[in-house]
């Protein structure tokens, strides 16, 4: 018995070894298997989405390519999802005037599909001017193939950044903490404000 409790234990150690190994190796292999995006177009360009078996858009993108086919059908629901604070819109018009809004999302990812068809409501009301407006998708890597996002520290998507005079005021990351009109008004209020994620 004792002996048959020393094979097992020895069996065990062994396979949580070899599987705690693993993971390495096909990380190693999956680095060297790095896909390499062409694009084709300025803006919308749709590739094959690896990880969730349908399609995804990289690099520079806009409203037209965000409620086309496939990416319309989560745009559109979370659009009519999001009720307005009216209130903090109307506050927000003047604070939105010379703002730039830069925005990077994963066309692939839960929280952008969530928030970044809810920011364009919110700055429709707003009377924006979306020529201050800029939306990047990235990859699951949160990269793009001709690397817009260097440089802008992108951990985690959405991430929307409010840009005055050259200067990052501050960001929202993947979620609000109130409501996005709120977080919205905190930042551009130039009141203090932590990103969810931050150090």
């Amino acid at each position: 018995m004792k002996y048959l409790l020393t094979v097992f234990t020895l069996i065990s150690v062994l396979a949580c070894k070899n599987a705690a190994e693993k993971p390495s190796e096909e990380t190693d292999n999956s680095s060297e298997e790095k896909i390499e995006y062409t694009l084709t177009k300025e803006v919308n360009n749709e590739f094959d989405d690896p990880e969730e078996e349908g399609k995804m858009l990289l690099g520079k993108v806009n409203r037209n390519g965000l409620t086309n086919a496939p990416y319309n059908e989560w745009f559109t629901e979370s659009q009519t999802n999001h009720t307005l604070d009216t209130v903090a819109v109307d506050s927000l018009k003047p604070l939105l005037d010379d703002t730039k809004v830069s925005v990077f999302m994963g066309t692939w990812c839960e929280d952008s599909q969530r928030e970044v068809p809810a920011l364009y409501k919110i700055l429709d009301a707003a009377d924006y001017n979306f020529e201050n407006f800029s939306i990047i998708a990235v990859s699951h890597d949160k990269d793009t193939p001709n690397q817009l996002e260097k440089g802008a520290n992108i951990e985690y998507v959405p991430t929307i950044l409010f840009i005055k005079n050259g200067d990052t005021l501050n960001r929202i990351v993947e979620y609000a903490h109130k409501t996005l009109e709120q977080d919205m008004l905190t930042i551009l209020q130039g009141k203090e404000y932590t990103p969810a994620y931050s150090e």
